[in-house]
């Protein structure tokens, strides 16, 4: 037996480890957007199984099992069409949360009940659609005070959760990141905080004063209500979650200081959820991001670097998609990856030009923008997505109503070199033109200027690279330190 064999007794002889290895086999293994979309479809809600209304008030947080749900509106102004895509896009939101929608009811109302939220006649057709559907769940397109939740639930005898509370749910499910796990939870604290209740005989959980001790009559007091206590540890984890939200805030500013100090332009992709942003971002640089026909599916910001048919770097950052009605407290929480907008220099507003109405959600994404300090200020591209399955009279009235519009198709790829044209245009210009020589010892910055800067044209000498280009003043202020203009050479 010869040495090798001795020391690996188990190979087999038939393999002939000096073949040189084939990486085209390697080219049909899934991208990172692929692994993820499997791994959230791994796990799916089981329809038939009961989620009945018993005691939900016991637990600090009731995580939504959403089954079979009926949904419910309340048409206060616009059109009917306006009230039923309302309607539809709450169907879209139950079904990414993982329900069966069986049912949807519209009540024409001035303003929404203040007890039950429909009014008691309409709440108890209501009860009698649920019981004859067999629903468990009645999702209500508004966001409800907890007195309309608790008396709506005590008509129609299942468990009723609002617009807001369903947001939250699908937040809570995408959610990857540590950062957007702590802002979901925030959120959520903030959305129950008002909305705990008691229960019964449970209302007081132990005895104040010297009771305890057995001093009788002058000595006893109700002591801490559990609901109190309930209140005191959600007031706590949310502070928690704000200090840790805020260290986790530093690192991403460190990042985007580095950016800022290379005067690397930013562009921010932003628009209504399911438009397309994270296509449109793969499209772009390949990034491979996951991508999903479904409401929020893409929760964590993403960034990434991209070049202008110039050869000019930027970066491109996906943002989380908005929605009409967000929650104020979601923005609230999710401010910190909102900055990437506010600190863009350039937006590209991504919209769905195949949604029976763009244009209210153009005036969704707005409204959020206004929230956003310095948003409003920036400039805005409209890129018009999905022109595949877009009708060509929407894109037409699109184009004619937007000053800036792209009409793109991140799927088939149609526009894309139009829109980089168009980014190119609208980025920030180099206002400085340098002809310098740059010593062959800081190779470094010449590839800076490649990189980051616009070079004209290149000459290599003895002494060094003679560079004619254009730069930011960040970028020539360090030339000026280090090469020497050409005409002193």
């Amino acid at each position: 037996m010869t040495h090798t064999e001795t020391e690996h007794p188990n190979r087999s002889n038939d393999i002939d480890t000096r073949e040189s290895l084939d990486f085209d086999q390697f080219d049909d293994l899934p991208e990172t957007g692929e692994m993820d979309l499997a791994e959230r479809q791994a796990l799916r809600r089981v329809a038939g199984l009961s989620t009945e209304l018993e005691d939900v008030t016991e637990v600090e947080y009731r995580q939504l099992r959403l089954e079979r749900v009926v949904l419910v509106g309340v048409w206060t102004s616009g059109t009917v069409t306006d009230a039923e895509n309302s309607l539809l896009e709450l169907k879209l939101l139950a079904e990414t949360a993982g329900s069966e929608v069986l049912e949807g009811l519209i009540q024409r109302r001035q303003k929404p009940d203040t007890a039950t939220y429909i009014g008691s006649g309409k709440a108890q057709e209501l009860a009698d659609i649920v019981a004859a559907t067999g629903a468990d769940t009645v999702v209500c397109d508004g966001e409800l005070s907890p007195g309309q939740l608790r008396q709506l639930e005590e008509v129609v005898k299942v468990k009723v959760i609002d617009r807001t509370m369903l947001i939250l749910d699908i937040f809570a499910q995408h959610a990857k990141s540590r950062e957007g796990k702590a802002q979901v939870e925030l959120a959520q604290l903030n959305y129950l905080l008002p909305r705990l209740r008691g229960w019964g005989g449970n209302l007081s959980r132990q005895v104040g004063g010297r009771a305890a001790g057995g001093v009788g009559i002058g000595g006893r007091g109700p002591g801490e209500t559990k609901i109190e206590l309930d209140r005191r540890r959600i007031r706590e984890r949310m502070a928690k979650l704000r200090r840790q939200i805020g260290e986790m805030t530093t690192a991403r500013e460190t990042k985007r200081a580095r950016r800022t100090q290379r005067e690397v332009p930013a562009v921010a992709i932003a628009g209504y959820t399911n438009a397309g942003k994270s296509s449109l971002l793969n499209r772009l640089t390949g990034a491979g991001v996951l991508v999903e026909n479904a409401l929020f599916a893409t929760l964590d910001p993403t960034v990434r670097r991209a070049y202008t048919p110039e050869g000019r770097l930027f970066t491109l950052a996906d943002t989380v998609g908005f929605v009409r009605h967000l929650p104020h407290q979601l923005v609230e929480a999710f401010r910190s990856t909102l900055e990437e907008v506010g600190d863009a220099d350039l937006i590209l507003h991504v919209v769905d030009g195949s949604h029976p109405d763009p244009e209210s959600q153009l005036a969704a994404v707005r409204e959020v923008f206004s929230e956003i300090e310095g948003a409003g200020d920036i400039p805005e591209i409209v890129v018009v997505n999905k022109a595949d399955a877009a009708d060509p009279v929407v894109l037409a009235q699109l184009t004619a109503r937007e000053k800036h519009t792209v009409v793109v198709s991140a799927r088939t790829g149609a526009g894309i070199d139009e829109l980089r044209a168009v980014i190119e245009r609208e980025l920030p210009r180099f206002d400085r033109e340098v002809r310098m020589l740059v010593p062959y010892q800081r190779g470094d910055l010449v590839s800076r200027v490649h990189e980051e800067g616009e070079v004209l044209d290149v000459e290599h000498t003895e002494e060094g690279t003679i560079l004619h280009a254009r730069v930011l003043p960040g970028l020539f202020a360090e030339l000026e330190r280090t090469a020497r203009p050409v005409e002193t050479v």
